[in-house]
């Protein structure tokens, strides 16, 4: 039977990319994965053993995550001074880039829920019997969300025929 701390130490970068698609941050995914991992490290006696160590991870991240944000909601909005020069920025006029920039603002949009079951699956690869344990909710409701995420996202990125065009 495997380590169970080498099968944490496999899941950082699957953590560190669902991390960075919730809180589109790269600091702030970075300390949401530290405190996973010492969660995680400090309660492993918690893990049921034959069970799914990488789907109890991100259970561990998504709970770490939902708490910052109710905590965010009582304190009042800063602003990084990078996200200030990133605006002031020119961005960048390659199609494909534009084309991958609506898509990330299209799942941004969405609403948290929809948000954290699409990326479960679509991104992580999750199974749906899977992320839903993760996410807490029966197969049925995860379904409905990806079905309203991706409808979401589909209305977001064709509203009006195209909204982006290759000028030759």
């Amino acid at each position: 039977m495997a380590d169970p701390l080498d099968e944490i130490a496999d899941a950082v970068p699957a953590l560190r990319r669902y991390a960075r698609a919730l809180t589109h941050d790269r600091s702030q995914a970075d300390d949401l994965v530290q405190d996973c991992l010492e969660r995680a490290v400090r309660k492993i006696d918690l893990w049921k053993p034959g069970g799914s160590i990488r789907a109890w991870l991100f259970r561990i991240l998504l709970n770490i995550f939902r708490n910052d944000l109710r905590g965010r909601r009582r304190r009042p909005a800063t602003v990084s001074f990078d996200a200030l020069t990133q605006e002031l920025s020119t961005p960048e006029t390659q199609f494909g880039r534009l084309a991958l920039a609506e898509l990330a603002r299209a799942i941004e949009a969405l609403p948290a829920d929809q948000r954290e079951a699409l990326l479960l699956v679509t991104v992580e690869g999750f199974p749906y019997a899977e992320a839903g344990a993760i996410l807490d909710i029966p197969i049925g409701t995860l379904m409905s969300r990806l079905g309203r995420a991706r409808a979401a996202i589909r209305q977001a990125t064709q509203e009006d025929g195209p909204k982006l065009r290759a000028v030759k």
